[in-house]
């Protein structure tokens, strides 16, 4: 069957086709736009997701922290470690920094005192504040400020480095600092044995004395994890009871110097004047001239500022403890 149209129905029908062909296109545009819009938003929250992330610092503190934070306060033990990694902040404590072996590398960084002044933090507008303190009263005031977490500045060197790397999002350099480090760490200790100023299996004691005439042995903080670190120098086994219950150092008289004595002993010269004179009156004592370490001249000294554990601290040692160990 053939349909002939005459001119007024060829006209209604390009009319009808017209307005068809403009829905069909107005939807087309709609659809677009739409998808346009999605895209958009998915963005965004991609964009907003990816900027700050979730923590749970040691103590189980819960908190929302930049991916790459850019105004960082440190405060606590441990700043050289942020240094291996060159990691930038606008505040740290520098009170451990100041005749630190690597001071002079510390650029534009302001003193937020100690203990820690909130006020000058403020003034410092952080995106994160990392601090060592386990104080809760003075964790709920910088938290008011920015994000805080608290970072557990004894723990192994390997542990400390892996948090910071990730807290800064700097977790291929972490790693590579810690491959170079314990390759020529472990490449001095071997010459130190195969030289045989040292034998495998020796045991390590460090000391010092704080303000009060307090003797501390130290165990799982500074010089002393730096040297069990090697296992060459091992600590002993009055030592090794204080390292089983993750304490950092502990409080002994000078009658126990015998039982923590080990075959070298490593003396932490420290800051304030009381103290030294203390350290001066234990190496007097008739209790110390009789201990083995100190009959065989296996005693060596160093500033305490400059016995850390941190990295930047630890890639000095290790131009530094051969120079001792061969005097």
């Amino acid at each position: 069957m053939i349909i002939i149209y005459g001119g007024k129905d060829m006209k209604k029908l390009n009319r009808h086709m017209l307005i068809c062909s403009l829905f069909l296109l107005i939807g087309m545009l709609l659809a677009a736009c739409s998808s346009s819009n999605d895209e958009t938003n998915e963005e965004e929250t991609t964009k907003t997701e990816a900027t700050t992330r979730m923590y749970k610092d040691y103590l189980d503190h819960e908190v929302e922290i930049p991916v790459n934070p850019e105004r960082v306060v440190y405060h606590g033990e441990g700043y050289g470690d942020v240094l291996a990694l060159d990691a930038k902040t606008v505040g740290a404590g520098f009170s451990w920094i100041t005749n630190y072996a690597w001071e002079n590398r510390v650029k534009d960084v302001e003193d937020v005192g100690f203990p820690i002044n909130v006020e000058k933090t403020l003034e410092l507008k952080p995106d994160l504040i990392i601090i060592a303190t386990s104080d809760e009263k003075t964790y709920e005031q910088l938290s008011k400020i920015a994000p805080t977490i608290v970072l557990d500045t004894f723990a192994p060197i390997e542990e400390r480095l892996a948090e910071l790397g990730e807290i800064f999002n700097k977790k291929q350099e972490a790693a590579d600092w810690l491959n170079n480090y314990k390759e020529k760490a472990d490449t001095m200790w071997k010459s130190l044995v195969d030289e045989g100023v040292i034998k495998e299996n020796e045991t390590a004691t460090v000391l010092t004395y704080y303000p009060g005439d307090r003797l501390f042995v130290m165990a799982r903080t500074g010089l002393s994890q730096v040297l069990y670190d090697s296992n060459i120098l091992k600590p002993g086994d009055k030592i090794q009871q204080i390292l089983d219950e993750e304490t950092g150092f502990a409080e002994i008289s000078t009658e126990l110097l015998p039982d923590y004595a080990g075959d070298h002993i490593f003396v932490l010269t420290p800051v304030v004047d009381d103290a030294k004179q203390s350290t001066e009156e234990m190496m007097e004592s008739s209790i110390w001239k009789n201990l083995p370490a100190v009959k065989n001249g296996h005693v060596y000294t160093i500033d305490i500022q400059k016995s850390d554990s941190d990295a930047s601290t630890r890639e000095w040692l290790l131009t530094q403890i051969p120079t001792m160990l061969k005097k």
